[in-house]
């Protein structure tokens, strides 16, 4: 059993599946919030949908299979994998519960109230009816294709897709249709049939996979000129999308329904409900039994393809032949059974967030600004070298970073470039340029992440089309992922060989770029240089790493260092000095770092911690953790970034890092920690962390028992948004550099 707290028997640690989707309820606190914009409500509710379909296929599977093989190791919280699924399945249960209600007497209401309107086909008027059918005759009948079901032997159908399960009236004999009638033996002395009615059998199935090609959602038009008074909305039908007057769109899964007779002629169809299972995805290469992992991964994919079925959710209203049948098809535990009254795969609201024409119901933009650091018309090599640079995502722009990667691909005194990457865009400019610059004759090295999950196959992609272009393409390393975000570029100048680097918390992806809070500092220090090449080359040569002066690597050094700064802050409390620690992170896992901050804070150590998901520290427990404070931001940004502080006796120690404190970062990744050297970015990233226990808008405070309460502001307190804050001193800044420069007098000089 999980050892207890001082002063409760409660474990010391709370559990990490629970732990998780009580961050999940925060993200849906969001979508509950009357104060948010509607389509922004939308989204974050698009977003727990997304979200949990990622656990169940991750964690709710790895618990599967741990409960399948015996179960009986506990976690730090004390629970065994079978009693974790029961309360998970509980949770989530509520989770679900709370989503759809949020949806069908909130959301979607006051979205048919701004004219984007769900239409009921079995409520709607003719006109509407008609358009219906056009499209599900000219669009649909020809994609989708009806499989009948033997033996409940269902094809292979994919994970998270929409599919529909048909029940068919089963029947002794099917008279045939528009043939004479023929006198039978229980025909009555009239020549009628007898009124007995063919002996019925089991009910028989079909399975309509609806797929991916075809949209979900189906704009249809309005009736506001014809005077219909079950439509509403000003859209005319258009298959482009939206005007600003109204939207009406059915979902494609509503579509078929209303018109699978049209599939089954001469059939009767009993009933039409969709279903969508989730598969377990948690299927691990066993690197030591492949030899070629480019082969082994392609062969994970087609493992996760085939996995077990983790759960399945249907249609409230579906009868109990279709649910036992769909149960018994795919083994599903009943815990795991999910029966909703609403749409299946609440992704679809995303479709609905980036309708045209609606901009009075989303968030104001907040476009990336370009740093103040940064002259655009000056290479960028050349604004490196005026000083060290710290880029905040997605407020100040990722452009530089993709621009310095691109200027190298082409600058003639560019020798090499060297980068590690873990997850990409569908499209990276990063990865053109990396191409470029090897058909340029320049070494490149890329350190393509093969492992990362659910971007396996894009990776995969990527590194062939990189290898045909002349880079040379590392796999990662064996039994490690590796998720540093590191890129060196060796540059010849007249004062001899010059590397730059990139450190990041964030991957090489310009599109997560724009949604992800995280930081970026770009330099030439001459230390840091040298240790980010032994590292890449300690990985790409497979070799032990040699002591490296500033940066910490796990899985060899991270950990150490971690535990080496909070043990020293311990100390110095302990000798009456001042002791601080602040730390910025997705997640707070691993047990012997939690052991470490709560001998902290009973030494006295003030501990402020920003962890935006799971976190299994437990605070403000009096005699072990009473001095700390866990705050968790939920707002537009998804915040990303992993920024660790230390007082360290007044010569403050500041960290960037690629990893959270989980057992999976610091022992089983390959992980950078770097510290911030400028002394202009360790105060401006001091002040950036402090501004994050300020939030009285979209802030959350733990509690001791792992629940968390809403801050907000008090009678006499202003609003604060630390979001917004970041934003706005980004404008700021811009301002003060254009104003700044308006000052500077320059005189015309004739030309050459």
């Amino acid at each position: 059993m999980s050892p207890t707290t001082p002063e409760t028997a409660e474990p010391r640690y709370l559990n990490r599946e629970l732990a998780w989707l009580e961050f999940n309820s925060r993200v849906l606190d969001q979508a509950d919030d009357p104060k948010m914009r509607l389509l922004e409500r939308a989204k974050f509710l698009a977003i727990t949908g997304s979200n949990l379909d990622e656990f169940v296929m991750v964690r709710v599977g790895s618990l599967k299979l741990q409960s399948s093989g015996g179960g009986g190791r506990r976690d730090p919280a004390g629970l065994t994998a079978t009693e974790q699924l029961l309360a998970v399945a509980v949770r989530c249960r509520r989770h679900v519960a709370r989503q759809y209600k949020i949806l069908l007497e909130d959301i979607q209401p006051a979205l048919a109230e701004r004219n984007i309107t769900r239409i009921d086909l079995n409520e709607c008027s003719d006109r509407i009816e008609a358009a219906a059918r056009r499209h599900f005759q000219d669009d649909v009948v020809a994609v989708l294709s009806p499989q009948a079901l033997h033996d409940r032997r269902f094809p292979m159908l994919p994970g998270l897709g929409i599919h529909l399960c048909v029940e068919l009236r089963g029947v002794a004999e099917l008279a045939p249709q528009n043939t004479p009638k023929i006198k039978r033996a229980d025909d009555d002395e009239s020549g009628q049939a007898s009124s007995k009615q063919p002996e019925e059998l089991e009910p028989q199935f079909a399975v309509i996979p609806l797929g991916r090609t075809l949209p979900r959602i189906v704009p249809l038009p309005s009736d506001k000129h014809h005077g219909d008074k079950h439509a509403s909305g000003e859209s005319s039908s258009s298959r482009s999308g939206s005007h600003e007057s109204g939207f009406n769109y059915v979902l494609l899964e509503d579509l078929v329904t209303h018109f699978v007779d049209e599939f089954f002629p001469g059939r009767e169809v009993v009933q039409c409900k969709p279903f969508r299972i989730t598969r377990n995805a948690d299927v691990e290469l066993r690197e030591d039994g492949a030899g070629d992992l480019l082969g082994g991964m392609e062969e994970v994919l087609e493992s996760r393809r085939l996995s077990d079925v983790v759960r399945l959710e249907m249609d409230s209203t579906a009868s109990d032949a279709i649910r036992n049948y769909l149960m018994e098809s795919f083994y599903v535990d009943p815990d795991y059974v999910f029966q909703t009254n609403g749409p299946l795969d609440l992704t679809y609201l995303f479709g609905l967030h980036s309708l045209k024409g609606f901009d009075s119901l989303r968030d104001e933009s907040w476009p990336a600004q370009r740093s103040p650091a940064i002259d655009p018309s000056e290479p960028m090599f050349a604004s490196i070298a005026a000083g060290d640079i710290m880029l905040m995502h997605p407020y100040e722009s990722f452009d530089p970073v993709v621009r310095l990667i691109e200027e190298a691909a082409t600058d003639p005194d560019v020798l090499a470039v060297k980068q590690i990457l873990y997850r990409t865009s569908r499209d990276s400019p990063i990865v053109a340029a990396l191409k470029r610059a090897a058909e340029r004759g320049k070494y490149v090295t890329a350190i393509v992440e093969l492992k990362a999950r659910f971007d396996e196959a894009r990776n995969i992609e990527w590194a062939r089309e990189m290898e045909q272009s002349g880079v040379q393409v590392i796999y990662g390393i064996r039994g490690l992922k590796t998720h540093a975000k590191v890129c060196i570029i060796v540059r010849r100048e007249p004062q001899g060989l010059v590397r730059y680097v990139h450190f990041g918390t964030g991957n090489y992806n310009e599109v997560t770029a724009s949604l992800y809070g995280d930081v970026s500092i770009l330099t030439k220090d001459e230390t840091l240089g040298t240790d980010a090449t032994m590292f890449f080359n300690a990985v790409t040569g497979a070799s032990q790493p040699q002591p490296l002066q500033q940066l910490a690597i796990a899985p060899l050094t991270l950990r150490r260092t971690v535990l080496e700064m909070i043990r020293g802050e311990t100390e110095r409390s302990k000798q009456g000095q001042k002791a601080e620690i602040i730390a910025k992170l997705n997640a707070l896992v691993d047990t012997e770092v939690i052991d470490a901050l709560y001998e902290a804070s009973q030494a006295g150590v003030k501990i402020r911690l920003n962890v935006r998901g799971v976190c299994c520290l437990r605070p403000g427990i009096p005699g072990l953790s009473e001095s700390i404070q866990v705050v968790s931001i939920v707002d537009r940004f998804l915040e990303h970034a992993r920024v660790l502080y230390f007082r360290h006796g007044g010569d403050a120690s500041i960290f960037i890092s690629s990893a959270d404190w989980m057992p999976r970062n610091l022992d089983r990744r390959v992980e950078l920690l770097v510290p911030v050297i400028d002394p202009a970015i360790r105060k401006r990233l001091r002040e950036t962390l402090q501004l994050y226990f300020r939030d009285n808008q979209n802030a959350w405070a733990m509690q001791p028992d792992g629940s968390y309460k809403r801050i907000v502001a008090g009678k006499k307190q202003k609003p604060f948004r630390v979001q917004e804050t970041l934003y706005r001193n980004t404008i700021d800044s811009i301002r003060q550099l254009k104003q700044s420069s308006r000052m500077v007098f320059e005189a015309h000089r004739p030309s050459d």
